[in-house]
């Protein structure tokens, strides 16, 4: 193993050992009305919040009260009640997090008649995701991408994608800045190489540090998650990023019903909403069950490698032992847990 892996993993194995408290809650934990009024906020965002609390409360009590309402319709008023008034997740006790399961997916049966699992799995003890890309291999076929979006139940209407796969010229390194990366052409490409971007689940995130209701957050397994019901939406984390790793819901995400993939988590896949941030999370409704995130599955040239750091016996810790990697803007501090190599 060479010098620069064994001191990324002396430094962050021991910064996590030392931050371990952060992760753990405390003795008392405020409810979910008192931590939606005690965000600061400025008037703006407190008019907007007490007037949106205020129309679903008298939704709620006028539905109840009204003799000609179904039983479904009043059932729907009061999920929409106790859903806005509901804690951060990570706040939340196992009861709780149920709790917000079982509406989620009672809501979603009152909408389609169908229905689905939603999972709130927590890390596993010594598992720390990793992730390596072989630019040497990818030929740009975009697999990766149309197996993210269909796992991930991404907006078809705005064609959001987690994934970018930027075809680059050889010959002029790693030039962002001259890549394409909405090409409509037949891969590979002559003259040029292939490299994906996304997420890259830092151990120090920059956008954790300005989300300012801690919104996202990263997880004891690396996973640098997000609460989507907790996002006020205000994009801090977007310009924070320096990987361009997140995307913003600027309308309501339209997915056709036939195509919602059902097997989700809370803090994964699940459908979200207009105006909040989503982004990559290791497919964490698969990586948590021992599975490889989508887009390794589908990679058809096995450029792709995911697994756990802590294990000495996982292929991404025999390609970081064994091949020549780096990393993208290590100078900004932000330790990546997605490295880049090449046979």
């Amino acid at each position: 193993m060479s010098k620069e892996i064994k001191k990324w993993f002396s430094l962050n194995l021991g910064n996590k050992k030392q931050c371990a408290c952060n992760d753990t809650k405390s003795n008392t934990t405020e409810d979910g009305f008192s931590q939606v009024f005690d965000i600061s906020m400025n008037r703006r965002q407190a008019f907007k919040k007490i007037t949106a609390g205020l129309l679903v409360g008298a939704g709620a009590v006028s539905t109840s009260c009204s003799v000609v309402s179904s039983g479904e319709r009043k059932e729907k008023s009061q999920i929409e009640w106790e859903e806005y008034f509901k804690g951060n997740y990570k706040l939340m006790t196992d009861e709780e997090k149920q709790q917000t399961v079982d509406r989620l997916v009672r809501s979603y049966e009152l909408r389609t008649g169908k229905k689905i699992n939603i999972s709130t799995k927590g890390a596993e003890k010594d598992v720390l995701f990793g992730y390596a890309f072989n630019i040497s291999k990818c030929q740009g076929y975009m697999d990766c991408v149309n197996a993210c979006v269909k796992e991930n139940n991404q907006d078809r209407a705005s064609e959001m994608q987690y994934i970018r796969i930027h075809e680059m010229n050889d010959g002029k390194g790693l030039n962002f800045g001259e890549a394409d990366d909405t090409f409509y052409h037949e891969v590979p490409a002559a003259g040029h190489f292939y490299m994906g971007t996304q997420c890259f689940h830092c151990d120090n995130p920059p956008c954790i540090e300005v989300c300012p209701v801690q919104a996202t957050w990263k997880e004891k397994d690396g996973i640098v998650v997000i609460d989507y019901d907790w996002c006020i939406g205000c994009r801090y984390c977007m310009a924070a990023c320096p990987y361009d790793g997140r995307r913003f819901n600027w309308s309501t995400p339209q997915i056709p019903e036939q195509e919602v993939n059902k097997e989700q988590h809370y803090l994964g896949n699940r459908l979200r909403k207009k105006g909040v941030m989503e982004k990559c999370t290791f497919c964490v409704q698969r990586s948590r069950e021992g599975k490889n995130p989508a887009c390794v599955e589908a990679c058809p040239t096995g450029s792709r490698i995911f697994g756990n750091l802590l294990d000495p016996t996982s292929e991404i810790r025999w390609v970081l032992a064994n091949k020549k990697v780096f990393r993208l803007k290590e100078d900004l501090g932000t330790e990546p847990k997605f490295w880049y190599f090449m046979d």
